[in-house]
């Protein structure tokens, strides 16, 4: 798994953004584009689950994107939960929910397996990468100076 320099290019990120734009076609037609408790609980839960990836990233440190990540598995079981409600309302037909659900499970699976690499990554994160940068070139303007 390679470096991201900017969290688009984080797998379960564009995933989720497909979900939340899927919750978004679902929320505007039949009987759910009425309920506006559930249109927008829905349309928030996804929405966050997307977002929780973005800011856990940008705050620039591992530990913190791990529990972003966390979060962001929260709000997608909570995405899940709310299309069964959608499903036994009838709000949304079997091959919606299957569909949704689907994405929903491979955004969750993305990010546990992103949280297990960093677990066991090296790597600080990018609000470091400038120190670490300065550092070894401090270390090796020294070791040749040394010489």
């Amino acid at each position: 798994m390679g470096t991201f320099r900017k969290f688009e290019d984080i797998e379960s990120w564009k995933d989720a953004r497909e979900l939340c734009k899927l919750i978004k076609l679902y929320t505007e037609k039949g009987k759910l584009v009425r309920d506006f408790g559930m249109r927008d609980q829905i349309r928030n839960s996804s929405g966050s689950a997307m977002d929780n990836i973005a800011e856990g990233f940008g705050r620039g440190n591992r530990k913190e994107f791990i529990t972003f990540l966390g979060y962001s598995i929260g709000s997608v079981n909570e995405t899940q939960s709310q299309l069964y409600r959608c499903l036994d309302y009838e709000y949304i037909s079997e091959e919606e929910f299957r569909n949704a659900f689907e994405l929903a499970t491979k955004v969750c699976n993305k990010n546990g397996k992103l949280i297990g690499y960093l677990n066991n990554a090296e790597i600080r994160g990018i609000r470091y990468l400038k120190n670490e940068n300065t550092a070894d070139q401090t270390n090796n303007e020294q070791q040749t100076t040394n010489n």
